[in-house]
């Protein structure tokens, strides 16, 4: 009997990625917790696994060689998960290329932009006094959400998933689009709703976004503890 894959996560869009398409794919997992406000993500044990000092990481315990192989990187380690399990993704390098190209595009693209919205629009002000530069990049993250929200729903007008078929492009983006936090009115964006509801409806997305959520903070609230949070997720103070 296979193994389960050790899951290394904290209930953030880029740890929901992974657990939904382990959910999905009907892989048996263990979850490993990593509390990035207590700087868990630091440890020489943790940064063994994921050298940048980011989760999630998987270790799988039965490689393609039948030796563990550890990953990093939340596109790599779907990529592999796919391709392990035969689901959600393609060997046509036609249709390979259409998936590719959207799970790079949300890696590159949407999670950096739409996290930076998150760090300005929510803890920005509870880190410093200096609030001249905030509202620049409130402004500045908020707008460039606001047009990747338009390249997905365009993308969506005449297709109900980002690379046609469900795919594990869609479970990378769909984490990413929270129009309450992001500021946005999700109502502009018709073909974006309709698929961030389809997409939310499955059974897998609901188990998988739900993974671990009583174990996450509020980083944006006050007090000594979500402060030294704060200053371990965004100083990026050594250990």
């Amino acid at each position: 009997m296979p193994r389960p894959i050790e899951l290394w996560y904290w209930p953030t869009p880029n740890g929901w990625k992974v657990s939904i398409a382990l959910e999905e794919m009907g892989l048996a997992y263990e979850l490993k917790p990593v509390n990035i406000g207590k700087g868990e993500q630091f440890e020489p044990a943790f940064q063994k696994i994921s050298p940048n000092g980011r989760m999630p990481a998987i270790i799988d315990p039965d490689g393609p060689d039948g030796l563990p192989l550890s990953i990093f990187e939340s596109g790599a380690i779907l990529q592999y998960l796919a391709a392990k399990s035969g689901k959600f993704y393609a060997t046509d390098l036609r249709r390979k290329a259409e998936i590719d190209q959207w799970l790079f595009w949300q890696v590159g693209g949407l999670g950096p932009m739409a996290g930076q919205t998150h760090h300005f629009r929510q803890y920005a002000r509870a880190i410093t006094p200096d609030q001249r530069h905030i509202a620049y990049g409130v402004a500045r993250y908020t707008n460039e959400t606001h047009r990747l929200y338009g390249v997905m729903d365009r993308r969506l007008a005449d297709r109900d998933y980002l690379a046609g078929d469900y795919s594990i492009a869609d479970m990378a983006a769909w984490p990413w689009v929270l129009p309450e936090l992001q500021g946005q009115n999700i109502d502009e964006f018709p073909n974006l709703k309709a698929w961030l509801d389809r997409v939310g409806s499955r059974p897998a997305v609901i188990a998988g976004r739900a993974l671990g959520e009583a174990l996450r903070g509020n980083l944006a609230a006050s007090g000594k503890a979500a402060e030294d949070a704060r200053k371990l997720l965004f100083g990026q103070r050594a250990r």
